[in-house]
């Protein structure tokens, strides 16, 4: 059979189910934006908050944050870039060619669980700023002790969840927009509190060098004491916390469906631009703001929720950064579990399917403790897919290098009769859901044993305290591997299957074709040159500019606490003000490159 006549079936085919092709690839610079607008979010209002909570020190924050998120991105870069780059597949789709329908159907479950709580907690903390709005006190309780707060939950939520049924494409649109405000606004606030923080601690308002900075932080937030006044955690926690955030993302290759679109390996250092600014900066900065607002308010960091610390820092503008950050951010999770509940209740669409997820999600955001326990949340949901991450790059990586079949699953089924089909018609039907019995005839069973296995072990080391439960997710990842390693050979991954593999090579010739004539079809994307655009763009980064110069002035040109009142109350008029006028600006520039590529298609 040659290429071509692959390719009428290939037509068929969803294109989530097929490699991205060459003309869809993005240079460096997009994946630097992406990452800085997706890990500038509110949870890092909350994380920061935490860390002074915890009782780190000031050195274990500088230190441990820089090393743990140094070692996300190297994870990134070094785990889930080269088989994203290799594949061209979403993990989704790549677990499926692995592993088959019983495994998908199982991890999409387990991916709906988790979206759903992190939507859920981002929808609470947008809350904390519209409760300010209505003078509804600070839900400081684990349940909601406030009707009014729930009416506002339920406001707010169901906002997120018809967005995430109908209108999604143009908040993920406008979520692109806010990374580098919202990189601005985390430092502005930090700068702008600073200096009443410095007052209250050591009498003046301004440093007059590092040591300065390093005695306030050990005295009122970073003090090695946590809130219960005990001693707090140490340098390793914090590495391990700051690499663990995101397990989810690399280790567990979540980030695969991000990166498949990458031209190069390397740009998997480009999520330095949401490691480093958004969580190393984001995080010390959100520490100073809730430190600085409790000081003002004299109250402590534990009874203050986001929207305090951001109205406090930023005036009017922290309303927006709380409200945007969490609403994109929930966004874009609620819409990821609605697809993950689509993919298990195929014969209901997305949009019902987002819907009935979207309701449970907002119940669940009504209860204050969701959000305020988003630390260990974010690890345990870690522990939870590591596992699936280690089964993969065990399949991709391992395999082929000590004589095992990629693809033996997939290949076994076809040999064994239940897969008479071509390859691209085995690809087309990998999303039509077949029944109970046919899945569990067909299962990777070693996949999911391992994923079981690894799931006790990786638990029941955090039962036993072995370790810190941050550092979980190595042991658990190392050991699945193995695991599943084990299991496939003795599964059949040691067989060879030369006709399936050329047949799956003759495919993936058959696709290069297919998706060559399409790039000459679809033609080149349009990009907006024009003299106006340009100006908008440049208004917006003028406004943001604005924006950190006056609270630079705060910083810095406030010699004692009446200067100080008079650069603050500036900085929050004009933050506000350029705040307006850099989303209007940019907003508008980015409607004009759309309405420019609609024109030309």
């Amino acid at each position: 059979m040659t290429a071509t006549s692959f390719t009428p079936n290939i037509a068929e085919i969803d294109p989530e189910q097929l490699p991205i092709p060459e003309h869809k690839l993005h240079g460096w610079t997009h994946f630097a934006g992406l990452y800085a607008g997706e890990h500038v979010a509110a949870t890092e209002f909350v994380i920061g908050a935490t860390f002074v909570a915890l009782g780190a020190t000031t050195m274990d924050i500088l230190v441990g944050l820089l090393i743990g998120n140094v070692l996300a991105i190297l994870s990134w870069t070094l785990i889930t870039t080269p088989i994203a780059v290799q594949t061209r597949l979403s993990l989704y789709t790549y677990l499926h060619k692995i592993a088959g329908d019983s495994m998908s159907d199982l991890y999409n479950a387990a991916n709906v669980l988790i979206f759903t709580v992190i939507s859920a907690a981002m929808i609470t903390v947008s809350c904390t700023a519209v409760r300010l709005l209505f003078d509804i006190p600070a839900q400081l309780e684990w349940y909601p002790t406030s009707s009014l707060f729930v009416l506002v939950v339920l406001g707010v939520g169901m906002i997120v969840v018809l967005v995430a049924m109908y209108g999604f494409n143009a908040v993920a649109e406008f979520s692109g927009l806010c990374g580098p405000w919202l990189i601005v606004m985390f430092i502005s606030g930090a700068l702008a509190l600073f200096p009443a923080l410095a007052d209250a601690v050591i009498g003046q308002t301004q440093l007059t060098g590092f040591a300065d900075f390093i005695a306030i932080g050990d005295q009122s937030i970073w003090t090695g004491v946590n809130s219960a006044g005990d001693p707090g955690i140490g340098l390793l926690e914090v590495i391990g916390f700051a690499w663990a955030a995101n397990t989810i993302t690399h280790f567990g290759l979540i980030d695969m469906a991000l990166l498949r679109y990458a031209r190069k390996t390397v740009y998997g250092l480009c999520t330095s631009a949401g490691m480093l600014f958004g969580h190393y900066i984001a995080w010390i900065a959100a520490g100073i703001m809730g430190a600085g607002t409790a000081v003002l308010l004299k109250s402590t960091i534990v009874e203050l929720d986001p929207g305090d610390v951001a109205y406090r820092a930023l005036g009017l503008s922290g309303y927006v950064i709380v409200i945007v950050a969490g609403w994109t951010t929930a966004n874009a999770n609620l819409y990821r579990a609605g697809l993950a509940a689509q993919a298990i209740f195929h014969r209901h669409s997305r949009k019902k399917v987002t819907f009935a997820v979207g309701v449970a999600t907002v119940a669940i955001a009504c209860f204050p403790f969701v959000y305020k326990q988003i630390l260990p949340l974010l690890t345990y949901a870690g522990l939870i897919v590591v596992p699936v991450g280690g089964i993969v790059f065990a399949e991709h990586v391992i395999f082929p290098r000590i004589g095992l079949t990629r693809y033996w699953s997939k290949y076994r089924e076809l040999r064994s009769g239940r897969g008479d089909k071509s390859p691209a018609e085995g690809l087309a039907s990998s999303s039509t859901k077949v029944g109970f019995a046919d899945k569990l005839a067909t299962a990777n069973k070693a996949a999911i044993a391992s994923w079981a296995i690894g799931l006790v072990f990786g638990f029941g080391l955090n039962y036993l305290q072995v370790m810190s439960f941050f550092y979980l997710f190595l042991p658990t990842w190392a050991f699945t591997i193995a695991l599943y390693t084990f299991l496939a050979s003795r599964s059949g991954a040691a067989e060879s299957y030369p006709a399936e593999e050329s047949a799956e090579q003759k495919l993936n010739v058959a696709i290069r074709e297919f998706q060559s004539e399409q790039a000459i079809a679809q033609g080149e994307p349009v990009h907006d040159k024009s003299v106006f655009s340009k100006i908008l763009h440049t208004v917006g980064w003028i406004a943001l500019a604005v924006t950190l110069i006056q609270a630079l002035i705060v910083m810095f040109g406030s010699g004692d606490m009446a200067a100080y009142e008079r650069n603050v109350g500036v900085f929050y008029t004009w933050g506000f003000v350029c705040t307006i006028v850099y989303f209007g600006s940019s907003y508008w520039a980015l409607q004009r490159t759309k309405k420019l590529n609609r024109i030309q298609t």
